[in-house]
Protein backbone atom coordinates (compact mmCIF):
# COMPACT_ATOMS: atom_id res chain seq x y z
CA UNK A 1 0.00 0.00 0.00
CA UNK A 2 1.58 3.23 -1.14
CA UNK A 3 2.19 5.85 2.23
CA UNK A 4 -0.64 8.03 1.34
CA UNK A 5 -3.29 5.75 1.24
CA UNK A 6 -2.11 3.80 4.64
CA UNK A 7 -2.06 7.54 6.54
CA UNK A 8 -5.19 7.60 4.80
CA UNK A 9 -6.63 4.96 6.12
CA UNK A 10 -5.72 5.44 9.64
CA UNK A 11 -7.00 9.01 9.73
CA UNK A 12 -10.65 6.72 9.00
CA UNK A 13 -10.28 5.78 12.31
CA UNK A 14 -11.87 7.65 15.38
CA UNK A 15 -9.08 7.14 17.76
CA UNK A 16 -10.03 10.44 20.25
CA UNK A 17 -8.14 9.94 23.85
CA UNK A 18 -10.35 11.10 26.96
CA UNK A 19 -8.41 12.49 30.30
CA UNK A 20 -11.34 11.91 32.02
CA UNK A 21 -11.45 8.70 32.06
CA UNK A 22 -9.69 5.90 34.37
CA UNK A 23 -9.74 3.08 32.35
CA UNK A 24 -6.30 1.60 30.16
CA UNK A 25 -7.09 2.77 26.83
CA UNK A 26 -8.74 5.54 27.81
CA UNK A 27 -11.33 5.29 24.65
CA UNK A 28 -12.25 1.55 23.37
CA UNK A 29 -12.13 3.08 20.16
CA UNK A 30 -8.69 3.16 20.32
CA UNK A 31 -8.73 -0.79 20.35
CA UNK A 32 -10.21 -0.95 16.39
CA UNK A 33 -6.83 0.59 14.92
CA UNK A 34 -4.77 -0.98 17.13
CA UNK A 35 -6.49 -4.26 15.84
CA UNK A 36 -6.56 -3.37 12.61
CA UNK A 37 -2.62 -2.53 12.60
CA UNK A 38 -1.70 -6.16 14.08
CA UNK A 39 -3.63 -7.48 11.25
CA UNK A 40 -1.72 -5.29 8.47
CA UNK A 41 1.30 -6.40 10.64
CA UNK A 42 0.73 -10.09 10.22
CA UNK A 43 0.31 -9.11 6.25
CA UNK A 44 3.57 -7.75 5.46
CA UNK A 45 4.77 -10.85 7.65
CA UNK A 46 5.15 -10.10 11.14
CA UNK A 47 3.56 -12.84 12.84
CA UNK A 48 4.74 -11.79 16.21
CA UNK A 49 2.31 -8.86 16.28
CA UNK A 50 -0.01 -8.59 18.76
CA UNK A 51 -2.10 -5.97 20.79
CA UNK A 52 -2.09 -6.71 24.18
CA UNK A 53 -5.07 -6.25 26.78
CA UNK A 54 -4.44 -2.71 27.51
CA UNK A 55 -4.18 -1.61 23.72
CA UNK A 56 -0.37 -1.80 23.45
CA UNK A 57 0.48 -3.04 19.85
CA UNK A 58 3.76 -4.21 19.61
CA UNK A 59 5.97 -6.00 16.77
CA UNK A 60 9.42 -6.89 15.26
CA UNK A 61 11.06 -7.64 11.98
CA UNK A 62 13.72 -10.32 13.18
CA UNK A 63 17.32 -9.55 11.70
CA UNK A 64 18.26 -10.86 8.54
CA UNK A 65 21.99 -10.76 8.93
CA UNK A 66 24.80 -12.38 11.02
CA UNK A 67 26.29 -9.27 12.15
CA UNK A 68 25.55 -8.16 15.64
CA UNK A 69 23.90 -5.07 15.41
CA UNK A 70 22.06 -2.64 18.04
CA UNK A 71 18.23 -3.57 18.08
CA UNK A 72 16.51 -0.22 17.27
CA UNK A 73 13.01 0.30 18.02
CA UNK A 74 10.16 2.57 16.50
CA UNK A 75 7.33 4.26 18.39
CA UNK A 76 4.28 5.79 17.90
CA UNK A 77 1.18 6.63 19.27
CA UNK A 78 -2.48 6.29 18.02
CA UNK A 79 -4.94 8.08 19.55
CA UNK A 80 -5.76 11.85 18.55
CA UNK A 81 -6.04 15.00 20.64
CA UNK A 82 -9.33 15.33 22.70
CA UNK A 83 -8.72 19.06 21.92
CA UNK A 84 -10.73 18.83 18.90
CA UNK A 85 -13.05 16.28 16.96
CA UNK A 86 -11.34 13.04 15.22
CA UNK A 87 -14.40 11.76 14.07
CA UNK A 88 -15.70 11.46 10.61
CA UNK A 89 -12.05 12.66 9.11
CA UNK A 90 -12.29 13.81 5.56
CA UNK A 91 -8.86 14.96 4.46
CA UNK A 92 -8.52 15.95 0.94
CA UNK A 93 -5.17 16.42 -1.47
CA UNK A 94 -4.57 19.96 -2.57
CA UNK A 95 -1.92 21.25 -4.72
CA UNK A 96 -0.64 23.97 -3.05
CA UNK A 97 0.13 26.95 -5.55
CA UNK A 98 0.58 29.47 -2.54
CA UNK A 99 -1.81 32.04 -0.90
CA UNK A 100 -4.52 30.93 1.46
CA UNK A 101 -6.35 27.44 1.84
CA UNK A 102 -9.98 27.50 1.96
CA UNK A 103 -10.97 24.55 4.01
CA UNK A 104 -15.17 25.13 4.08
CA UNK A 105 -17.39 28.05 3.97
CA UNK A 106 -16.08 29.40 7.64
CA UNK A 107 -12.51 28.02 8.07
CA UNK A 108 -9.34 29.28 6.04
CA UNK A 109 -5.67 28.33 6.30
CA UNK A 110 -4.73 31.91 6.01
CA UNK A 111 -1.30 32.73 4.93
CA UNK A 112 -1.13 35.56 7.31
CA UNK A 113 -1.52 33.48 10.54
CA UNK A 114 0.73 30.36 9.04
CA UNK A 115 3.65 31.89 7.01
CA UNK A 116 5.43 28.61 7.14
CA UNK A 117 2.82 28.05 4.10
CA UNK A 118 5.26 29.80 1.83
CA UNK A 119 7.80 27.54 2.13
CA UNK A 120 5.44 24.52 1.10
CA UNK A 121 4.37 26.29 -2.79
CA UNK A 122 4.26 23.21 -5.62
CA UNK A 123 3.88 20.75 -2.56
CA UNK A 124 0.73 18.68 -2.11
CA UNK A 125 -0.99 19.05 1.49
CA UNK A 126 -3.15 17.01 3.44
CA UNK A 127 -5.28 18.90 4.89
CA UNK A 128 -8.77 18.73 6.52
CA UNK A 129 -12.84 19.68 5.71
CA UNK A 130 -12.48 22.28 8.60
CA UNK A 131 -15.06 20.21 11.05
CA UNK A 132 -12.19 17.74 12.62
CA UNK A 133 -8.13 17.78 13.48
CA UNK A 134 -6.45 15.78 10.51
CA UNK A 135 -4.81 13.02 13.02
CA UNK A 136 -1.30 13.32 11.73
CA UNK A 137 -0.15 13.90 15.20
CA UNK A 138 0.75 10.48 15.31
CA UNK A 139 -1.08 8.57 12.02
CA UNK A 140 1.61 10.45 10.04
CA UNK A 141 4.23 8.67 12.06
CA UNK A 142 2.82 5.06 11.98
CA UNK A 143 2.43 5.43 8.27
CA UNK A 144 6.12 6.04 8.58
CA UNK A 145 6.75 3.01 10.19
CA UNK A 146 4.84 0.61 8.82
CA UNK A 147 5.63 1.49 5.62
CA UNK A 148 9.45 1.12 6.52
CA UNK A 149 9.12 -2.09 7.36
CA UNK A 150 6.92 -3.03 4.79
CA UNK A 151 9.98 -1.80 1.94
CA UNK A 152 12.28 -4.12 3.72
CA UNK A 153 10.18 -6.84 3.74
CA UNK A 154 9.99 -6.74 -0.01
CA UNK A 155 13.93 -5.64 -0.12
CA UNK A 156 15.29 -8.47 1.88
CA UNK A 157 18.31 -7.10 -0.18
CA UNK A 158 18.52 -4.75 2.64
CA UNK A 159 20.53 -6.37 5.43
CA UNK A 160 19.09 -5.20 9.21
CA UNK A 161 19.10 -6.34 12.87
CA UNK A 162 16.09 -6.78 15.00
CA UNK A 163 13.59 -3.73 14.80
CA UNK A 164 11.19 -2.98 16.95
CA UNK A 165 8.06 -1.58 17.01
CA UNK A 166 5.67 -0.05 19.48
CA UNK A 167 2.51 1.97 18.66
CA UNK A 168 0.75 3.24 22.45
CA UNK A 169 -2.47 4.76 22.97
CA UNK A 170 -2.96 7.93 25.31
CA UNK A 171 -0.23 9.93 24.52
CA UNK A 172 -2.18 13.05 23.80
CA UNK A 173 -3.19 12.58 27.50
CA UNK A 174 0.20 12.13 28.69
CA UNK A 175 -0.42 8.18 29.56
CA UNK A 176 1.10 6.87 26.19
CA UNK A 177 4.31 5.22 28.33
CA UNK A 178 2.66 4.15 31.16
CA UNK A 179 2.57 0.56 30.42
CA UNK A 180 5.36 0.46 27.50
CA UNK A 181 6.83 -3.24 28.04
CA UNK A 182 10.08 -1.73 28.01
CA UNK A 183 11.88 -5.01 28.83
CA UNK A 184 9.68 -7.28 26.32
CA UNK A 185 10.26 -5.00 23.57
CA UNK A 186 14.12 -5.04 23.96
CA UNK A 187 15.36 -2.54 21.88
CA UNK A 188 18.70 -1.05 23.08
CA UNK A 189 17.29 2.32 22.08
CA UNK A 190 14.50 3.53 19.84
CA UNK A 191 13.06 6.54 18.25
CA UNK A 192 9.34 8.44 18.97
CA UNK A 193 7.99 9.05 15.15
CA UNK A 194 6.23 12.09 16.35
CA UNK A 195 7.93 15.24 15.65
CA UNK A 196 6.32 18.41 13.61
CA UNK A 197 7.76 19.97 10.31
CA UNK A 198 10.65 17.95 8.02
CA UNK A 199 13.67 17.66 9.82
CA UNK A 200 12.81 17.86 13.81
CA UNK A 201 14.85 15.93 15.82
CA UNK A 202 14.31 16.36 19.34
CA UNK A 203 15.62 15.15 22.60
CA UNK A 204 14.40 17.86 24.67
CA UNK A 205 11.24 18.63 25.89
CA UNK A 206 9.08 20.00 28.75
CA UNK A 207 8.79 18.64 32.41
CA UNK A 208 5.27 18.52 32.44
CA UNK A 209 2.54 18.28 35.46
CA UNK A 210 -1.31 18.78 35.98
CA UNK A 211 -3.17 20.63 38.53
CA UNK A 212 -6.53 20.19 39.50
CA UNK A 213 -8.53 23.01 41.51
CA UNK A 214 -11.55 22.72 42.97
CA UNK A 215 -13.16 25.61 44.85
CA UNK A 216 -15.88 25.42 47.29
CA UNK A 217 -18.27 28.93 47.21
CA UNK A 218 -20.91 30.00 49.73
CA UNK A 219 -24.41 30.60 47.77
CA UNK A 220 -26.89 31.96 48.90
CA UNK A 221 -30.02 33.65 47.24
CA UNK A 222 -28.56 37.12 45.90
CA UNK A 223 -31.15 38.78 47.40
CA UNK A 224 -30.21 38.08 51.09
CA UNK A 225 -26.15 37.12 50.14
CA UNK A 226 -24.72 40.69 51.83
CA UNK A 227 -21.21 39.82 53.26
CA UNK A 228 -22.18 36.35 53.20
CA UNK A 229 -21.89 34.67 49.74
CA UNK A 230 -18.19 33.51 48.16
CA UNK A 231 -18.74 33.05 44.72
CA UNK A 232 -16.33 30.69 43.78
CA UNK A 233 -16.47 31.28 39.59
CA UNK A 234 -15.11 35.26 41.57
CA UNK A 235 -12.48 33.56 43.38
CA UNK A 236 -10.98 31.20 40.22
CA UNK A 237 -10.59 34.49 38.47
CA UNK A 238 -8.82 35.82 41.07
CA UNK A 239 -6.65 32.65 41.36
CA UNK A 240 -6.03 33.15 37.26
CA UNK A 241 -5.51 36.48 37.81
CA UNK A 242 -2.44 36.39 39.96
CA UNK A 243 -0.55 34.08 37.99
CA UNK A 244 2.26 35.65 35.30
CA UNK A 245 0.40 36.90 32.35
CA UNK A 246 3.73 36.57 30.35
CA UNK A 247 3.56 32.89 31.46
CA UNK A 248 0.61 31.73 29.23
CA UNK A 249 1.42 29.72 26.04
CA UNK A 250 0.38 32.69 23.88
CA UNK A 251 3.10 34.54 25.13
CA UNK A 252 6.21 32.26 24.90
CA UNK A 253 8.27 30.29 22.68
CA UNK A 254 11.53 28.28 22.75
CA UNK A 255 12.84 26.73 26.32
CA UNK A 256 10.11 29.64 28.32
CA UNK A 257 7.79 27.65 29.93
CA UNK A 258 3.94 28.55 30.74
CA UNK A 259 0.69 27.45 32.63
CA UNK A 260 -2.43 26.51 31.18
CA UNK A 261 -6.10 26.81 31.94
CA UNK A 262 -6.91 23.83 29.92
CA UNK A 263 -10.87 23.82 31.40
CA UNK A 264 -12.59 25.46 33.68
CA UNK A 265 -16.71 25.07 34.95
CA UNK A 266 -18.46 25.80 38.04
CA UNK A 267 -21.18 28.12 39.00
CA UNK A 268 -21.30 30.23 42.45
CA UNK A 269 -21.06 26.89 44.74
CA UNK A 270 -18.66 24.97 43.39
CA UNK A 271 -16.08 25.28 40.50
CA UNK A 272 -13.30 22.99 39.02
CA UNK A 273 -10.08 24.24 36.84
CA UNK A 274 -7.51 22.40 35.53
CA UNK A 275 -4.01 23.68 34.24
CA UNK A 276 -0.77 22.05 33.27
CA UNK A 277 2.54 23.91 33.87
CA UNK A 278 5.16 23.42 31.68
CA UNK A 279 9.03 23.75 31.90
CA UNK A 280 12.61 23.08 30.17
CA UNK A 281 14.57 23.60 33.53
CA UNK A 282 13.87 21.80 36.67
CA UNK A 283 14.76 24.79 38.94
CA UNK A 284 11.85 26.76 37.04
CA UNK A 285 9.44 24.54 36.70
CA UNK A 286 9.65 23.23 40.23
CA UNK A 287 9.35 27.40 40.93
CA UNK A 288 6.03 27.61 39.12
CA UNK A 289 4.66 24.46 40.85
CA UNK A 290 5.45 26.43 43.58
CA UNK A 291 4.03 29.50 42.78
CA UNK A 292 0.71 27.98 42.59
CA UNK A 293 0.57 26.48 45.72
CA UNK A 294 1.80 30.08 47.39
CA UNK A 295 -1.49 31.28 45.48
CA UNK A 296 -3.45 29.11 46.87
CA UNK A 297 -2.30 29.19 50.30
CA UNK A 298 -2.49 32.82 50.67
CA UNK A 299 -6.30 32.96 49.04
CA UNK A 300 -7.31 29.91 51.60
CA UNK A 301 -5.92 32.18 54.48
CA UNK A 302 -8.03 35.23 52.70
CA UNK A 303 -11.49 33.33 52.17
CA UNK A 304 -11.04 30.52 54.68
CA UNK A 305 -9.87 27.11 53.43
CA UNK A 306 -12.23 26.98 50.60
CA UNK A 307 -9.98 26.08 47.77
CA UNK A 308 -8.25 22.25 47.05
CA UNK A 309 -5.07 22.27 45.36
CA UNK A 310 -3.47 18.59 43.36
CA UNK A 311 -0.56 18.29 41.64
CA UNK A 312 0.47 15.54 39.62
CA UNK A 313 3.97 15.78 37.90
CA UNK A 314 3.31 14.23 33.85
CA UNK A 315 6.78 13.48 32.62
CA UNK A 316 9.98 15.00 32.74
CA UNK A 317 13.03 16.39 30.20
CA UNK A 318 14.38 13.73 28.50
CA UNK A 319 17.57 15.99 28.06
CA UNK A 320 19.33 14.17 30.94
CA UNK A 321 19.05 10.14 29.85
CA UNK A 322 19.76 11.14 25.99
CA UNK A 323 22.45 13.30 26.98
CA UNK A 324 24.86 9.94 27.80
CA UNK A 325 23.88 8.52 24.57
CA UNK A 326 24.60 11.02 21.89
CA UNK A 327 24.90 8.54 19.53
CA UNK A 328 21.71 8.29 18.77
CA UNK A 329 21.22 11.72 17.93
CA UNK A 330 24.58 11.96 15.62
CA UNK A 331 23.18 8.52 13.70
CA UNK A 332 19.64 10.13 13.13
CA UNK A 333 21.35 13.81 11.81
CA UNK A 334 24.05 11.68 9.73
CA UNK A 335 20.86 9.70 7.86
CA UNK A 336 18.86 12.93 7.38
CA UNK A 337 21.66 14.87 5.78
CA UNK A 338 22.43 11.34 4.00
CA UNK A 339 18.35 11.48 2.28
CA UNK A 340 18.68 15.43 1.62
CA UNK A 341 16.91 16.39 4.94
CA UNK A 342 18.64 19.62 6.74
CA UNK A 343 18.34 18.40 10.42
CA UNK A 344 16.94 21.44 12.75
CA UNK A 345 17.91 20.35 16.21
CA UNK A 346 15.15 22.25 19.11
CA UNK A 347 13.66 21.57 22.41
CA UNK A 348 10.03 20.11 21.70
CA UNK A 349 7.30 22.85 23.65
CA UNK A 350 5.50 19.40 24.23
CA UNK A 351 5.85 15.86 25.13
CA UNK A 352 6.31 12.54 23.69
CA UNK A 353 6.13 9.50 24.91
CA UNK A 354 9.74 9.54 24.50
CA UNK A 355 10.52 11.52 27.10
CA UNK A 356 9.09 8.88 29.77
CA UNK A 357 10.52 5.84 27.72
CA UNK A 358 13.85 7.48 28.47
CA UNK A 359 12.97 7.32 31.80
CA UNK A 360 12.20 3.57 31.62
CA UNK A 361 15.50 2.37 30.24
CA UNK A 362 15.24 3.05 26.78
CA UNK A 363 16.75 6.25 25.27
CA UNK A 364 14.09 7.55 22.71
CA UNK A 365 14.97 10.96 21.24
CA UNK A 366 12.38 12.12 19.18
CA UNK A 367 12.26 12.73 14.67
CA UNK A 368 9.42 14.57 12.06
CA UNK A 369 6.18 12.95 10.70
CA UNK A 370 6.17 16.81 8.38
CA UNK A 371 3.24 17.66 10.04
CA UNK A 372 1.59 21.34 10.95
CA UNK A 373 -0.96 22.88 12.73
CA UNK A 374 -1.68 19.58 15.44
CA UNK A 375 -4.50 19.03 17.13
CA UNK A 376 -7.00 21.28 15.35
CA UNK A 377 -8.74 21.74 12.08
CA UNK A 378 -6.07 23.81 10.47
CA UNK A 379 -3.62 20.86 10.84
CA UNK A 380 -2.10 19.51 7.43
CA UNK A 381 0.49 17.30 6.05
CA UNK A 382 2.98 17.68 2.98
CA UNK A 383 2.90 14.62 1.48
CA UNK A 384 6.68 14.70 0.58
CA UNK A 385 7.55 15.37 3.76
CA UNK A 386 5.54 12.00 4.64
CA UNK A 387 7.70 10.02 1.85
CA UNK A 388 10.98 11.54 3.73
CA UNK A 389 9.57 10.34 6.30
CA UNK A 390 9.47 6.68 5.10
CA UNK A 391 12.97 7.31 3.20
CA UNK A 392 14.57 8.57 6.70
CA UNK A 393 13.98 5.73 9.10
CA UNK A 394 14.88 3.34 6.01
CA UNK A 395 18.96 5.07 6.04
CA UNK A 396 19.18 5.30 9.83
CA UNK A 397 18.43 1.64 9.47
CA UNK A 398 21.21 0.58 7.30
CA UNK A 399 23.54 2.69 8.80
CA UNK A 400 23.49 0.58 11.45
CA UNK A 401 26.03 -1.33 10.27
CA UNK A 402 28.71 1.16 11.39
CA UNK A 403 27.27 2.14 14.20
CA UNK A 404 28.04 1.62 18.27
CA UNK A 405 25.34 1.83 21.28
CA UNK A 406 26.89 2.79 23.92
CA UNK A 407 25.27 0.75 26.69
Amino acid sequence: MDIVERFLKYTSFETTSDDSSETVPSTKIQLELGKYLVEELKGLGLDNARIDDKGYVYAHLESNTDKDLAKIGFVAHMDTSPEMSGKNVKPRIVKYEGGDIKLNEKYTTKVSEFPFLNDLVGQELIVTDGNTLLGADDKAGIAIIVSAIEHLVKNPEIKHGDIKIGFTPDEEIGRGADHFDVEGFDADFAYTVDGGPLGELEYENFNAASAKISIEGKGVHPGSSKNIMINSQLLAMELHNMLPVNMRPEYTESYEGFYLLEGIKGSVSNTEMRYIIRDHDMEKFEAKKNLLIEIVEFLNKKYGDLINLEIKDSYYNMKKMIEPHMEIIELAKKSMEEVGIEPLISPIRGGTDGASLSYKGLPCPNIFTGGYNYHGRYELLPVESLKKGKELLLQIIKNLENFNFEK
